[in-house]
């Protein structure tokens, strides 16, 4: 039978607005074929500016649709569970964290099939990192995911035992990045700058140095590193602080406890 609309997303949060914009102006979806639905009404005020359906009903969205997106948090998922109990949706698509598709399937009465997916928060401004399973779908659902998250930054097809690595890297990464940027800028104060001078240089300094390892094939990072570090240099002499205090250690340890907490989260 077919659906009303091509992509149903329940959840009316920042994350379930991203995807949808990106969508619509990538031209994914047309706002037509979209229908979301949430518990709150006032959720639906940020969706304003799109000609999308919107509900009450997470029923309502789950029977009319193609691709059913779960935008929900992780503890709210056993009450949607219940909520669409008796529902049969086809295809699934979940952004919630450590909750696997063995769970979700079970939960929707283990006849559906799941794509599971991790972004991460700059998908919000149109520049993020998407990384997910969808070995459950065919050819043209795994490009139809491909052309969904597209529209809000880099898709990544991964395994899912894979995406718990995947929230330590990108799905949580950009703490670390505000973390080194807001120590940039300290640095950068106590050395003599103004706080917005030192937000200019830490900022582009970080974005240019994102840009040249993605775009310069012929030089490894390590390469990268050293082609700024003259001997005797001033950049040499931060190395060595790094160095000396372990700061790949550090980042790996971090990463590491980030990691070990989404496995328990997902048993």
């Amino acid at each position: 039978m077919k659906k009303s609309f091509k992509l149903g997303v329940i959840g009316g949060g920042f994350m379930a607005h991203a995807i949808i914009r990106g969508a619509i102006l990538s031209g994914a979806v047309k706002e037509k074929k979209i229908i979301l639905s949430s518990l709150h009404e006032e959720d639906f005020e940020k969706f304003a500016d799109f000609k999308i359906t919107t509900t009450l009903s997470n029923r309502v969205a789950a029977e009319n649709c193609e691709y059913l997106l779960l935008a929900v948090k992780p503890q709210n998922f056993p009450d949607l569970a219940e909520d669409l109990k008796g529902v049969f949706v086809e295809k699934v698509i979940s952004i919630m964290a450590a909750v696997t598709r063995a769970k979700i399937k079970g939960a929707l009465g283990g006849k559906c099939k799941v794509c599971r997916v991790m972004p991460n928060l700059p998908c919000s401004i149109g520049s993020g990192m998407v990384a997910g399973d969808v070995s459950d779908f065919d050819a043209d659902g795994a490009e139809f995911v491909k052309t969904l998250f597209s529209g809000i930054g880099e898709f990544m097809p991964i395994k899912e035992d894979k995406i718990d690595a995947v929230t330590g890297i990108s799905g949580s990464g950009p703490a670390y990045v505000y973390l080194f940027i807001q120590s940039l800028v300290e640095a950068g104060v106590k050395n003599g700058l103004t706080q917005e001078q030192a937000i200019s240089l830490a900022v582009q300094t970080v974005i240019g140095g994102a840009e040249m390892v993605k775009r310069t094939e012929d030089k490894t990072i390590p390469e990268l590193i050293s082609s700024v570090c003259s001997k005797g240099g001033t950049t040499i002499q931060a190395m060595n602080v790094f160095e000396k205090e372990d700061f790949k250690g550090t980042v790996c340890r971090a990463v590491d406890a980030c990691v070990a907490r989404a496995k328990e989260l997902s048993k």
